[in-house]
């Protein structure tokens, strides 16, 4: 902590946080374990998050996250798709498809920012809100394979025909955004995909994560 932070809102932020990484709710004496302050303050946290419908607590007495926090969350997939809209017209542009971010919802990928080339004859319509299994297609396909890689070793997916018939696409997953997960990528109109969208796909992916953090 330093003289510009405030004690109580860095605790309250840590409490939410507790509760957002389990399943099952934290007690008070979980809670004040885990932050290192004795009961009373977590009660004090708990009431004033309560109020705000950030925090609810069960009849059994283990505080969870509470419905204030979607409310939040609605406000997010805006300000991402913000952040990467120059990332991801320049990848349009410069590839001649369309460039789509894709973000994680529950078990699904979700596309959250599309944009279309404008120089194109014809390009492959993609809309955002489309949502697909995350093990179909390039877009949920990039997030799992980095799931299961080392970080900091961002490759790229390639799929065909998974999601349209005809259409092939490439993915390279988001890394290093704290809460974000999710994936950069094109699809377009073609038999594979040319060899050097790979690559450039994996840099738009930087450029976003980039203007995220």
């Amino acid at each position: 902590m330093t003289a510009e932070t405030s004690q109580t809102l860095d605790r309250g932020l840590r409490v939410l946080k507790l509760l957002a990484d389990t399943d099952h709710g934290l007690t008070v004496t979980e809670l004040s374990n885990k932050l290192g302050v004795n009961r009373t303050v977590v009660y004090r946290l708990l009431a004033t998050l309560e109020q705000h419908a950030l925090v609810r607590r069960d009849l059994g007495g283990r505080a969870r996250v509470g419905l204030g926090v979607l409310r939040l969350g609605s406000q997010v997939h805006p300000l991402v798709r913000e952040a990467a809209l120059p990332a991801l017209r320049a990848l349009a542009e410069d590839i001649g498809a369309t460039a789509h971010l894709t973000l994680v919802d529950g078990t699904e990928a979700l596309a959250v920012a599309v944009v279309e080339p404008t120089w194109t004859d014809y390009h492959v319509a993609y809309r955002a809100g489309f949502r697909h299994p995350l093990d179909r297609g390039a877009a949920g396909r990039a997030i799992l394979a980095a799931r299961q890689a080392r970080v900091g070793e961002p490759g790229y997916t390639l799929t065909h025909g998974e999601l349209e018939a005809g259409a092939s696409g490439a993915a390279a997953p988001l890394i290093g955004v704290t809460g974000v997960e999710g994936s950069v990528g094109v699809v377009m109109l073609a038999d594979a995909v040319p060899e050097r969208v790979g690559p450039r796909v994996v840099d738009a992916a930087r450029e976003v994560a980039d203007a995220l953090r």
